[in-house]
């Protein structure tokens, strides 16, 4: 099974600091993977990389066989991704945006009418559905990003804090809708900061530390928090080691 999200060796800088320094993930048909880690550890950029927002310095990147840069429309129609900001037109409706989402990534318009009730039932956003984006609450944007980027039923998607800005019954929601979407064959990538939160969605943790995927947990592991801080720890001291050798060797 080829994999249908795809970083290997990718590396990335951003002026003289280092955001990514060979790293590698991949997410397979019909599974959810979490990157988890702290501030400024590249999560972010990894999927900016897949979103095709920043080009890699080295490596490769693809999105269900394609490079995110130069998206083919076939990926790009089975594609979603809210990575920054919820990508919604403040102007528009709730209904109009998953509209224009739902044409904008193919959707016969025979089929557009249904996808769009069935989103906005889904996150419940029936409330709301008439109101424009602007006046909608941080979280409910947040909701509202979420059904763009899924309203296609996307075979691949990306998304970069989805619950950031959530109450617990927004979490919920996305939670069970993303575990949804992978049993229907959908490969997910999803980033936090809440372990116990990823625990509850994803097949498998990828922990990420200084641009680099330094190891995994398993989603139903005791302590994963210590277990976490204990990796992160464990990297640090052997980077310093290393940096310490070579001054040494210098």
């Amino acid at each position: 099974m080829s994999a249908a999200l795809l970083l290997d060796a990718v590396t990335h800088r951003f002026g003289g600091r280092v955001a990514l320094d060979g790293f590698a993930v991949q997410v397979d048909p019909g599974e959810v993977v979490a990157l988890v880690g702290l501030n400024g550890a590249g999560k972010t950029t990894a999927l900016r990389v897949l979103a095709g927002r920043v080009r890699p310095d080295a490596g490769t990147a693809r999105v269900l066989g394609s490079d995110p840069v130069h998206l083919s429309r076939s990926a790009a129609l089975r594609f979603g991704h809210v990575v920054d900001a919820p990508l919604v037109y403040p102007e528009l409706t709730v209904r109009e945006n998953a509209r224009c989402a739902a044409l904008l990534h193919g959707l016969p318009r025979s089929d557009v009418s249904r996808a769009v009730d069935d989103v906005i039932f889904r996150l419940e956003l029936d409330p709301w559905a008439d109101a424009p984006a602007r006046a909608l609450s941080q979280g409910n944007r947040q909701r509202l990003g979420v059904a763009t980027a899924v309203v296609h039923a996307p075979t691949a998607l990306v998304l970069d804090e989805p619950t950031s800005a959530l109450d617990p019954r927004g979490v919920v929601i996305v939670r069970e809708l993303v575990r949804e979407l992978a049993a229907a064959g959908c490969a997910a990538l999803v980033s936090s900061h809440h372990l116990d939160e990823v625990a509850r969605v994803a097949d498998r943790i990828v922990v990420v530390h200084a641009g680099r995927q330094i190891g995994a947990l398993p989603p139903g592991a005791a302590d994963l928090e210590r277990r976490f801080f204990a990796m992160a720890l464990a990297d640090d001291e052997r980077r310093s080691a290393t940096a310490a050798l070579r001054g040494d060797r210098s």
